[in-house]
């Protein structure tokens, strides 16, 4: 019960306020049948005035989720207070649904909660007294302070064209899960496999299937944005006609990128998705300066200011490096390649090796590391949770906004479930983009060998003995780099920044892909040249 949740001594005095507290919301339902507002509002704002008593004793805040418990009286608690919240809006009376909604905010604990009705009201407030500037304002801010929950990572990918809710707020992002999923697939369908092992037929056909796959997804992901926050009170008009263009609307803009970016990819340098991605990642940099700026350096004292802005820009040279030399570090296994007689010439004897790069899997394994842990807590946004039960405690362990808070450090399991995905999958795409087997049968048919190991069955042993341990020390190396930024926003309640983690990884490796892209290109114009003369 509530008494019980916020822990205070019950005396007798307490007890007479919540009969007080009680009779009131009764008597204020009573005349919200005949839509009495006159008679209703100004009781339940007396009881109100009784519930902010009762709660300033309580020697910690509250959650709505602990209001949930509170079953003591006929109408719960936190019906009580979204019904104030609506019928204050209904009645008119702006100004006191304002007040209501910001002092809710105030006094209860979110943590575990969004309280999105409460700030949504406030924004609709604002719009409804002529201060679009302001309400516009609310909702920016309010949806940048969620970039630690699930929703950073995914925001992140998309240029905040998610939080803006933009014409592109799904971006690239259904792509790239449908090739992920393609991928998945061509190992478990026998058929798939054999059309990626029929060149480039194949490989249209693939990209083919992986289209449509993009368009599937982008409807199914639009389709859920809309009605959850829709029913979340954040569309201006909740109907089925609004639903529908706003579905059709994120899904032609996903689609549309998609094409931008096979186009650049057949006429361009590079891979076009990736430079769609990184344009996306770094669009977002200026406000992730800014909002550094006004977490540590703004307001301060100059040689705190100094102080904080050298050891921003160190660290972030730091991460910058650190992920540079983490996508080109390899391992080369030298291979020597024996002499043979083709016709009257000697041909082969030339050394060679193979490159095998320390971070294999490149971003792959925390792109699925982080769709899986934020699946279910992305579909739980959309529903009613009680985050006291199991379910929701397993929920809130699932959510990255969660880990590493010093006040909840049981929820830090999560960080811990996180780590050891990024290792399997790491050791999970790199068996799948590399086959030792096949690579040591190829060798064998060109007459190549390992210095000291036999061709055949034991040169696969052997490079699979390499693998092991190089995607070891790769896997490793990601961890540090993704987990980095979740210890910041956690222990500094930093928000999610594009130029670190996940993000920082996608755009180094484009970068030093489209310029290995552009010398390729620059050479055999060289070499056309050379040969024109």
């Amino acid at each position: 019960m509530v008494r019980q949740c916020i822990d205070y001594e019950d005396t007798h005095e307490i007890l007479t306020e919540w009969n007080k507290w009680d009779n009131l919301v009764q008597e204020g339902y009573g005349t919200l049948v005949d839509q009495n507002f006159e008679k209703m509002i100004p009781l339940w704002w007396k009881t109100w005035e009784i519930f902010q008593k009762i709660v300033k004793t309580a020697e910690y805040k509250i959650g709505i989720s602990g209001l949930m418990e509170s079953q003591d009286y006929e109408y719960p608690i936190d019906a009580w207070l979204q019904d104030m919240e609506m019928e204050l809006g209904n009645a008119g009376e702006h100004e006191k649904r304002v007040e209501f909604c910001r002092r809710i905010l105030e006094m209860l604990d979110w943590s575990f909660d969004d309280g999105s009705n409460f700030k949504s009201a406030i924004g609709e407030e604002l719009y409804a007294e002529g201060k679009a500037e302001q309400g516009r304002t609310w909702f920016e801010d309010w949806f940048a302070k969620q970039t630690a929950d699930v929703f950073g990572f995914f925001n992140a990918m998309t240029g905040d064209s998610f939080s803006n809710m933009s014409i592109f707020a799904l971006s690239i992002t259904p792509y790239i899960t449908s090739s992920i999923i393609i991928q998945l697939l061509t190992i478990a369908i026998p058929k798939l496999e054999e059309l990626q092992k029929d060149g480039e037929e194949g490989r249209k056909k693939i990209q083919e299937y992986t289209r449509y796959t993009t368009v599937a997804l982008a409807l199914l992901e639009s389709s859920a944005m809309a009605i959850g926050f829709g029913r979340q009170g954040l569309l201006h008009d909740f109907n089925a006609w609004n639903v529908i263009i706003a579905v059709i609307t994120m899904t032609t803009g996903s689609a549309l990128l998609m094409w931008i970016g096979e186009q650049i990819t057949s006429k361009g340098v590079g891979n076009g998705i990736s430079i769609v991605l990184l344009f996306n990642i770094l669009s977002s940099i200026p406000d992730d300066i800014k909002s550094l700026y006004y977490r540590f350096i703004f307001g301060q004292s100059i040689p705190v200011m100094a102080g904080a802005a050298i050891l921003i820009a160190l660290v972030i040279v730091m991460m910058v490096v650190f992920v540079v030399v983490l996508n080109n570090a390899e391992r080369r296994i030298p291979v020597q390649y024996s002499k043979k007689m083709v016709g009257r010439k000697m041909v082969g004897g030339q050394a060679s090796n193979i490159p095998l790069k320390i971070n294999t899997a490149g971003v792959m394994p925390v792109i699925f590391a982080s769709s899986i842990m934020s699946f279910p807590v992305v579909i739980s946004q959309f529903f009613p949770v009680d985050y006291n039960t199991i379910g929701g405690k397993i929920l809130t362990m699932l959510n990255s906004g969660s880990w590493c808070r010093p006040s909840q450090p049981i929820y830090s399991i999560g960080l811990v479930i996180y780590i050891v995905l990024l290792f399997v999958f790491a050791y999970f795409y790199t068996s799948i983009t590399f086959n030792p087997l096949e690579v040591a049968n190829n060798m064998k048919k060109q007459g190549g060998f390992i210095p000291g190991i036999r061709p055949g069955k034991p040169t696969s042993d052997y490079l699979n003995h390499i693998l092991n341990y190089i995607v070891f020390i790769g896997a490793v190396g990601l961890t540090v780099v993704a987990v980095v930024p979740i210890l910041a926003s956690g222990l500094l309640d930093v928000g999610q920044i594009s130029f670190s983690g996940t993000s920082l990884i996608i755009i180094v490796g484009v970068v030093l892909e489209t310029i290995k892209a552009i010398e390729s290109q620059m050479l055999v114009r060289y070499y056309k040249g050379f040969l024109n003369d």
